[in-house]
């Protein structure tokens, strides 16, 4: 037995690396793995080969080659990007094993060319080699790109291998490979309505899914059933729009992974002139101001690399590389779908949006970090009736916030007291949308607390919105009347104190009346969208809310250049925070004295740290 292989697999592939890294020669590689295949299938090679069945991935850096982007035959030595991800897939099915995770279903949302499907098809050739029964099964987008993966991802790198590693085969044709003795394949077929039925598959792959010329829903239907309970389903692709594959990143079933193109270290360019490399530090370093610009705009890359320098950290080679790439596209906004700085910037809308977009992106960027590290309180209230068997009125001094993860109300900043607060509501309208209600502080402009849930009635939202309201300091509080007139009927029955008036024309008597009540019509539409496109543009530190900026994202003129919903989603949050805004004038703008010197002290320290943290 020679010595030298008698190591773990992380050891033999660190002396491949090595070699590599200082011969570059195919011939000695393919030698080194000769060597190692061949000390593998004796006794001495059993640990080794126990190792490999339980982490199949070891055979990939061990023994597969690819073509790089130089066209050049390489070792197959994973990128940080595909390292992680295998990785969080193989900590997946460990999860899985012991009811950690009821499935292992991933979406990986990424740039251009970061080797994510030549992982997952090596992953898949790599199982089918190793583990007995094993059935892969790929579905790609096209014709042309499913003959590449199958030839150039799984082929090439199958047929470089020693002839000890390949098991005897069923058939290799042009779509599948089947070892007999194993009775393991991987299959790969190109995207079609019908796919996959009657056959069991461990392990699905759908490579630029969101590209696909059918609907993914009909592919899952089709396949859905050959899924073995521990298949794992990788759906992969870089962004098309606000589609089906949005849906899915939307939709929280699946562990969605995303990213950016900076995680791929080859994506640099080092300055081969030093002038440039100075007129472009230049550039970085020069004051761009509040304004925003088109991204046809050199000062929108540059605007864009100061971000990327001071938030993220990238350095100078990186941003040279992200500004060469927007510089030879034709079309300048490709650069936010194939290589996109966040998911929300890959899925673009398919309309033009009304908001803009880079504040809302760069808002959501910074409280979804802040929210990993100081989540808001999420729950719902809980209270007592004065006379439960016909729930008369609600008993005020009983009303209490119970803190729970799937409660319909999120807080953001405590109650102040003296504070005045509004509500705007927007009912479920007709059956797409939420229940939802928005507070603001009217003194400070800041939205403090939501609602918005999928009740089965207007009832149990009514009485969130009125203790919601109680909680506010009697707050001032609209529903929209559109749809439903229920909940300002019943906020008034439970003798809630304070509802929004507005002037109504009776037709009848020929004169003004006033009403409960916020009601959205053709001429305040335009009115309140555009006070919301200020605040947006010019007060974002307001908003605190994620899912109410998501649907800022989605919110697009429509083909008769009408501000709407896209198909699909949904607008609820942001009508009720437009309604809040709106009915502002009629709560007073002034915070009451109503505490001693040393109490207000206490709460004007206590609400600089809330300032603070929303800050």
């Amino acid at each position: 037995m020679d010595e030298k292989f008698n190591k773990s697999p992380i050891d033999i592939i660190n002396k491949r690396k090595e070699l590599w890294k200082r011969y570059h020669d195919l011939d000695i590689d393919r030698s080194y793995m000769e060597a190692i295949s061949n000390y593998m299938v004796t006794s001495a090679g059993e640990e080794l080969r126990k190792a490999i069945r339980n982490e199949p991935r070891l055979l990939i850096e061990m023994f597969f080659v690819i073509v790089d982007k130089n066209m050049e035959t390489i070792p197959f030595f994973l990128n940080d990007v595909q390292r992680e991800f295998s990785n969080i897939l193989y900590q997946a099915e460990a999860d899985f094993k012991v009811g950690k995770v009821l499935n292992i279903k991933f979406l990986v949302l990424k740039g251009r060319q970061q080797g994510f499907s030549a992982y997952v098809t090596t992953e898949q050739l790599a199982r089918s080699l190793v583990i007995r029964n094993f059935a892969g099964f790929t579905i790609a987008d096209c014709v042309e790109n499913t003959a590449v993966l199958f030839e150039d991802k799984a082929k090439f790198p199958y047929g470089h291998l020693p002839d000890l590693l390949r098991p005897t085969e069923k058939f290799n044709n042009r779509r599948e490979l089947h070892f007999e003795k194993l009775n393991s394949r991987w299959r790969i077929a190109t995207a079609s309505k019908d796919i996959g039925r009657s056959k069991t598959v461990n392990f699905l792959h759908l490579s630029e899914c969101a590209f696909f010329n059918v609907l993914i829903s009909d592919i899952q239907a089709a396949i859905g059933e050959a899924l073995t309970k521990d298949a794992v389903q990788v759906f992969e692709s870089t962004a098309n729009g606000h589609n089906e594959y949005k849906d899915a990143w939307d939709s929280g079933s699946f562990i969605n992974c995303f990213f950016a193109w900076w995680r791929t270290s080859e994506y640099i360019i080092n300055f081969v002139d030093p002038k440039k490399e100075s007129w472009f530090e230049e550039q970085l370093d020069l004051d761009y101001g509040d304004q925003d610009f088109d991204v046809k705009n050199e000062k929108w890359v540059f605007k864009r690399c100061q971000w990327l320098r001071n938030k993220k950290g990238l350095n100078l080679q990186q941003l040279y590389w992200y500004y060469n790439k927007w510089d030879n596209y034709i079309d300048k906004e490709k650069i936010k779908q194939e290589y996109p700085c966040s998911a929300d910037e890959a899925f673009l809308a398919s309309g033009r949006c009304v908001f803009n977009t880079e504040k809302v992106i760069e808002r959501k960027d910074f409280l979804e970090e802040l929210y990993k590290k100081s989540p808001p309180k999420k729950g719902e209230f809980r209270f007592e009736w004065s006379n439960p068997d016909v729930k008369d009125f609600i008993k005020d001094g009983t009303i209490k916030f119970r803190d729970f993860a799937e409660g319909v109300i999120t807080i953001y900043e405590e109650v102040r007291p003296g504070y005045p607060y509004v509500i705007g509501g927007d009912t479920k309208g007709d059956g797409r949308d939420f229940y939802s209600a928005v507070v603001i502080n009217n003194v400070t402009g800041k939205r403090v607390a939501t609602i918005r849930g999928e009740f089965n009635y207007s009832k149990p939202y009514t009485w969130q919105v009125y203790c919601l309201g109680k909680y506010y300091n009697n707050a001032l509080t609209g529903i929209e009347t559109n749809f439903n007139t229920a909940p300002i009927e019943e906020l008034e029955r439970l003798h809630y104190p304070r509802q929004y008036m507005r002037e109504h024309y009776d037709s009848i008597s020929g004169s003004y009346m006033m009403k409960y009540g916020w009601r959205t019509d053709g001429n305040n539409r335009p009115l309140v969208i555009d006070k919301e496109v200020d605040l947006i543009e010019n007060n974002i530190d307001l908003f605190f809310d994620i899912t109410h900026l998501d649907e800022c994202l989605t919110f697009v003129y429509d083909k008769n250049n009408r501000p709407d919903a896209e198909s699909g989603k949904h607008d609820d949050l942001l009508i009720g925070d437009m309604i809040a805004n709106e009915i502002r004038p009629q709560q007073s703008f002034i915070a009451e004295e109503i505490l001693d010197d040393d109490e207000e002290d206490d709460e004007d320290e206590d609400n600089l740290m809330e300032e603070n943290w929303l800050s």
